[in-house]
């Protein structure tokens, strides 16, 4: 769907129900978002003073990934639930070292495309792309990224902060999926809140905003994501512990890894 249907979407955007993009936003510090999303996004930090810092460590995370995945030679990323715009995007990230990078973004919250504009500025030399689709149409994704991806050469997936959409199998199977489609020598970077008391609070203050539930995590559900993939080191860790550039990084009860497909 083009971004010319301006006002389909605007009638898509309902500003009266939260919405899992711009709460993310709110707690990011961005200006995106309506009184609701800032309500539910103070309603959880409530229930969970740690929420915003784990916003910022998954940002920080997905940033030092990228950094990293540069250095080995990946120029193609797949950023499966992107979120709303935000500074130090997958592909300002990229770009920024290796212009000729290629980047397509996915999601399907009507008010992330009304921003696509934003995701689609790009380096001359390379090239992003935006798809409008649930993460769970894997098939549907991987044709239109195809359009923009070369699939004969490796391609980072990316799914940060965004499994817990789904219920824990179904997003086992989702990640593999997509990584099964990608070539020998492609990546996947992944984390998710694991489940504690404290991220269960969480995940029922988050319910309580009447839309779709957030589901936390245990760890093993989520490195089965990564099954027969080589883990980076450190491996799976807290987001904050891997290769991080601060040694005073806050703590937070979000795990992730990057990891290599054979």
């Amino acid at each position: 769907m083009s971004v010319d249907d301006d006002d389909e979407f605007r009638r898509r955007i309902r500003s009266d129900v939260p919405h899992s993009a711009r709460v993310w936003n709110a707690w990011l510090g961005g200006k995106d978002h309506y009184p609701v999303d800032r309500r539910l996004a103070e309603a959880v930090s409530a229930a969970y003073p740690q929420m915003a810092d784990i916003a910022r460590a998954s940002r920080a995370f997905q940033i030092r990934a990228i950094h990293y995945l540069v250095s080995t030679g990946v120029r193609q990323f797949l950023d499966v639930g992107t979120g709303l715009p935000v500074a130090n995007s997958t592909h300002e990230v990229a770009q920024s070292v290796a212009p000729e990078s290629r980047i397509v973004y996915v999601d399907d919250d009507p008010i992330v495309l009304t921003h696509a504009e934003a995701l689609l500025t790009s380096a001359v030399e390379g090239r992003t792309a935006y798809v409008e689709a649930d993460l769970s149409e894997v098939d549907a994704v991987v044709a239109e990224a195809a359009k923009t991806l070369d699939l004969s050469e490796p391609v980072a997936v990316l799914l940060l902060s965004t499994l817990g959409h789904l219920d824990p199998a179904d997003g086992i199977d989702v990640v593999r999926r997509y990584l099964a489609r990608m070539p020998s020598g492609s990546f996947l970077v992944l984390c998710d809140t694991v489940k504690t008391p404290q991220t269960l609070a969480a995940q029922e203050a988050y319910a309580s905003g009447d839309n779709p539930p957030y589901l936390v995590r245990e760890p093993e559900e989520i490195t089965a994501c990564a099954e027969g993939l080589e883990p980076v080191e450190p491996g799976f860790v807290p987001i904050d512990r891997w290769r991080p550039e601060e040694d005073d990084a806050v703590p937070v009860d979000q795990w992730g890894l990057v990891a290599r497909k054979p």
